[in-house]
Protein backbone atom coordinates (compact mmCIF):
# COMPACT_ATOMS: atom_id res chain seq x y z
CA UNK A 1 0.00 0.00 0.00
CA UNK A 2 1.31 3.28 -0.77
CA UNK A 3 1.94 5.53 2.31
CA UNK A 4 -1.01 7.97 3.13
CA UNK A 5 -0.06 11.21 5.14
CA UNK A 6 -1.11 12.13 8.22
CA UNK A 7 -3.05 15.28 6.70
CA UNK A 8 -5.21 13.61 4.47
CA UNK A 9 -7.09 11.93 7.33
CA UNK A 10 -7.69 15.26 9.03
CA UNK A 11 -9.98 17.10 5.94
CA UNK A 12 -13.02 17.52 8.33
CA UNK A 13 -12.77 20.75 9.72
CA UNK A 14 -15.91 22.04 10.95
CA UNK A 15 -16.88 24.50 13.11
CA UNK A 16 -19.25 23.35 15.72
CA UNK A 17 -22.59 22.47 15.16
CA UNK A 18 -25.59 21.97 17.47
CA UNK A 19 -29.48 21.19 16.34
CA UNK A 20 -29.97 25.13 16.30
CA UNK A 21 -27.72 25.56 13.40
CA UNK A 22 -30.34 23.50 11.32
CA UNK A 23 -33.17 26.03 12.60
CA UNK A 24 -35.22 28.26 9.91
CA UNK A 25 -36.91 31.26 10.90
CA UNK A 26 -39.66 31.37 8.41
CA UNK A 27 -42.26 33.71 7.79
CA UNK A 28 -43.58 33.60 4.43
CA UNK A 29 -46.50 31.43 2.79
CA UNK A 30 -44.61 29.02 0.42
CA UNK A 31 -41.10 27.67 0.69
CA UNK A 32 -38.60 26.24 -2.76
CA UNK A 33 -37.57 22.39 -2.42
CA UNK A 34 -35.48 20.28 -4.18
CA UNK A 35 -37.54 17.98 -5.84
CA UNK A 36 -36.25 14.76 -6.35
CA UNK A 37 -36.70 13.19 -9.72
CA UNK A 38 -36.46 9.24 -9.88
CA UNK A 39 -33.42 7.41 -11.18
CA UNK A 40 -31.89 10.79 -12.56
CA UNK A 41 -29.30 13.40 -10.76
CA UNK A 42 -31.33 16.46 -12.46
CA UNK A 43 -33.75 18.05 -9.78
CA UNK A 44 -36.93 20.26 -9.98
CA UNK A 45 -37.78 23.34 -7.92
CA UNK A 46 -40.84 22.59 -5.84
CA UNK A 47 -43.29 25.14 -4.27
CA UNK A 48 -44.17 23.87 -1.29
CA UNK A 49 -46.39 24.73 1.72
CA UNK A 50 -44.16 24.58 5.05
CA UNK A 51 -44.36 22.50 8.15
CA UNK A 52 -44.35 25.76 10.67
CA UNK A 53 -43.40 25.70 14.23
CA UNK A 54 -42.66 28.61 16.76
CA UNK A 55 -41.88 30.47 13.52
CA UNK A 56 -39.72 27.89 12.08
CA UNK A 57 -39.94 25.79 9.19
CA UNK A 58 -39.02 22.10 9.96
CA UNK A 59 -39.12 18.61 8.08
CA UNK A 60 -42.34 16.51 7.95
CA UNK A 61 -44.79 14.68 5.45
CA UNK A 62 -42.78 14.96 1.97
CA UNK A 63 -40.41 17.77 2.91
CA UNK A 64 -37.45 16.41 4.29
CA UNK A 65 -34.31 19.23 5.55
CA UNK A 66 -31.29 19.21 3.49
CA UNK A 67 -28.00 21.26 4.99
CA UNK A 68 -24.51 21.43 3.32
CA UNK A 69 -21.98 22.38 5.99
CA UNK A 70 -18.68 23.93 4.72
CA UNK A 71 -15.84 21.18 5.93
CA UNK A 72 -12.38 22.73 4.20
CA UNK A 73 -11.92 25.76 6.66
CA UNK A 74 -14.46 25.64 9.25
CA UNK A 75 -16.09 28.66 8.62
CA UNK A 76 -19.37 28.01 10.20
CA UNK A 77 -20.89 28.32 6.72
CA UNK A 78 -24.33 26.54 6.36
CA UNK A 79 -27.14 25.89 3.83
CA UNK A 80 -30.51 25.41 4.45
CA UNK A 81 -33.28 23.89 2.34
CA UNK A 82 -35.41 21.18 1.71
CA UNK A 83 -36.20 18.22 -0.19
CA UNK A 84 -39.19 16.33 -1.28
CA UNK A 85 -39.89 12.93 -2.76
CA UNK A 86 -36.78 11.30 -1.03
CA UNK A 87 -39.54 9.13 1.25
CA UNK A 88 -37.54 9.51 4.62
CA UNK A 89 -39.97 9.29 7.91
CA UNK A 90 -37.01 8.96 10.43
CA UNK A 91 -33.66 9.71 10.94
CA UNK A 92 -30.63 11.22 9.05
CA UNK A 93 -27.94 10.43 6.22
CA UNK A 94 -25.04 12.33 6.17
CA UNK A 95 -21.67 12.06 3.40
CA UNK A 96 -18.94 13.68 3.01
CA UNK A 97 -18.88 12.65 -0.95
CA UNK A 98 -20.39 15.61 -2.73
CA UNK A 99 -19.76 16.68 -5.83
CA UNK A 100 -17.61 18.75 -6.73
CA UNK A 101 -16.56 20.85 -3.34
CA UNK A 102 -17.04 17.64 -1.44
CA UNK A 103 -18.83 19.77 2.05
CA UNK A 104 -20.99 18.13 4.21
CA UNK A 105 -24.41 16.91 3.03
CA UNK A 106 -26.93 16.13 5.34
CA UNK A 107 -31.06 15.40 4.56
CA UNK A 108 -33.31 14.07 7.59
CA UNK A 109 -36.37 14.89 9.27
CA UNK A 110 -34.83 16.40 12.51
CA UNK A 111 -32.68 19.36 13.52
CA UNK A 112 -31.52 17.10 16.18
CA UNK A 113 -30.83 13.80 13.97
CA UNK A 114 -28.85 16.40 11.62
CA UNK A 115 -26.44 17.57 14.15
CA UNK A 116 -25.79 14.15 15.33
CA UNK A 117 -25.04 12.99 11.77
CA UNK A 118 -22.83 15.73 11.45
CA UNK A 119 -20.69 15.55 14.38
CA UNK A 120 -20.24 11.61 13.21
CA UNK A 121 -18.80 12.59 10.18
CA UNK A 122 -16.25 14.49 12.11
CA UNK A 123 -15.40 12.02 14.52
CA UNK A 124 -14.66 9.35 11.17
CA UNK A 125 -13.03 11.81 9.15
CA UNK A 126 -15.43 11.57 6.45
CA UNK A 127 -17.96 8.99 5.23
CA UNK A 128 -21.28 8.06 4.88
CA UNK A 129 -23.44 7.73 8.25
CA UNK A 130 -27.01 6.97 8.76
CA UNK A 131 -28.55 7.89 12.11
CA UNK A 132 -31.68 7.28 13.49
CA UNK A 133 -32.56 9.12 16.93
CA UNK A 134 -29.11 9.01 18.68
CA UNK A 135 -28.05 5.84 16.87
CA UNK A 136 -25.66 5.76 14.69
CA UNK A 137 -27.24 2.65 12.68
CA UNK A 138 -24.98 2.22 9.96
CA UNK A 139 -21.51 3.81 8.42
CA UNK A 140 -18.89 3.40 5.94
CA UNK A 141 -15.67 5.22 7.27
CA UNK A 142 -13.92 7.32 4.06
CA UNK A 143 -11.04 8.38 6.03
CA UNK A 144 -9.01 9.69 3.13
CA UNK A 145 -10.13 13.13 2.73
CA UNK A 146 -13.50 12.24 3.46
CA UNK A 147 -13.62 9.89 -0.14
CA UNK A 148 -11.50 7.42 0.15
CA UNK A 149 -11.62 4.22 2.60
CA UNK A 150 -8.46 2.50 4.11
CA UNK A 151 -10.46 -0.93 4.28
CA UNK A 152 -10.47 -4.28 2.00
CA UNK A 153 -13.16 -4.06 -0.55
CA UNK A 154 -15.60 -6.71 0.89
CA UNK A 155 -15.59 -4.24 3.98
CA UNK A 156 -16.17 -1.28 2.24
CA UNK A 157 -19.38 -2.95 0.25
CA UNK A 158 -20.27 -4.02 3.32
CA UNK A 159 -20.74 -1.27 4.97
CA UNK A 160 -21.76 0.78 1.98
CA UNK A 161 -24.68 -1.97 1.31
CA UNK A 162 -25.63 -1.80 5.09
CA UNK A 163 -26.10 2.35 4.79
CA UNK A 164 -28.57 2.19 1.87
CA UNK A 165 -30.32 -0.54 3.91
CA UNK A 166 -30.38 1.43 6.44
CA UNK A 167 -31.49 4.30 4.67
CA UNK A 168 -34.55 2.58 2.76
CA UNK A 169 -35.27 1.18 6.52
CA UNK A 170 -35.90 5.04 7.48
CA UNK A 171 -38.35 5.35 4.12
CA UNK A 172 -36.43 6.54 1.71
CA UNK A 173 -36.99 5.22 -1.87
CA UNK A 174 -36.05 6.12 -5.33
CA UNK A 175 -32.82 5.72 -6.58
CA UNK A 176 -29.39 4.51 -4.72
CA UNK A 177 -29.55 6.92 -1.54
CA UNK A 178 -25.91 8.10 -0.79
CA UNK A 179 -25.58 8.45 -4.61
CA UNK A 180 -28.52 10.61 -4.76
CA UNK A 181 -27.67 12.64 -1.61
CA UNK A 182 -23.63 13.22 -3.31
CA UNK A 183 -25.20 15.18 -6.54
CA UNK A 184 -28.03 17.50 -4.54
CA UNK A 185 -24.77 19.80 -3.79
CA UNK A 186 -23.80 19.72 -7.67
CA UNK A 187 -24.51 23.48 -8.21
CA UNK A 188 -24.29 22.92 -12.19
CA UNK A 189 -26.91 20.15 -13.00
CA UNK A 190 -30.65 21.87 -12.96
CA UNK A 191 -32.51 23.22 -11.80
CA UNK A 192 -32.61 23.54 -7.89
CA UNK A 193 -29.47 22.76 -6.21
CA UNK A 194 -28.13 24.03 -2.63
CA UNK A 195 -24.58 24.31 -1.59
CA UNK A 196 -22.88 26.17 1.67
CA UNK A 197 -24.19 29.47 0.47
CA UNK A 198 -27.95 28.72 0.09
CA UNK A 199 -30.52 27.46 -2.48
CA UNK A 200 -28.70 27.82 -6.17
CA UNK A 201 -31.48 28.17 -9.05
CA UNK A 202 -28.90 26.50 -11.59
CA UNK A 203 -30.83 27.53 -14.87
CA UNK A 204 -29.91 30.97 -13.86
CA UNK A 205 -26.61 30.57 -11.69
CA UNK A 206 -27.69 32.51 -8.79
CA UNK A 207 -28.59 32.11 -5.38
CA UNK A 208 -31.79 32.35 -4.06
CA UNK A 209 -34.18 32.16 -1.23
CA UNK A 210 -35.97 29.72 0.33
CA UNK A 211 -39.12 31.99 0.94
CA UNK A 212 -41.29 32.04 -2.53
Amino acid sequence: RPPIPEWVRQTIRIAPVSPESFRIPFEGERLRAIGLVDDQVVTESVACDPNLVDGHAIAGGALAKIAVVERHLATGRVGLGFVTGSGLTDGALASSVAHDAHNLVVVGMSDAELAHAVRRLEELGGGLVVVRGNEVVAECPLTVAGLLSEAPLADVIDQSRACNEAARALGWTGATPFLTVAFLALSVIPHLKITDLGLVDVDRFELVPLQI
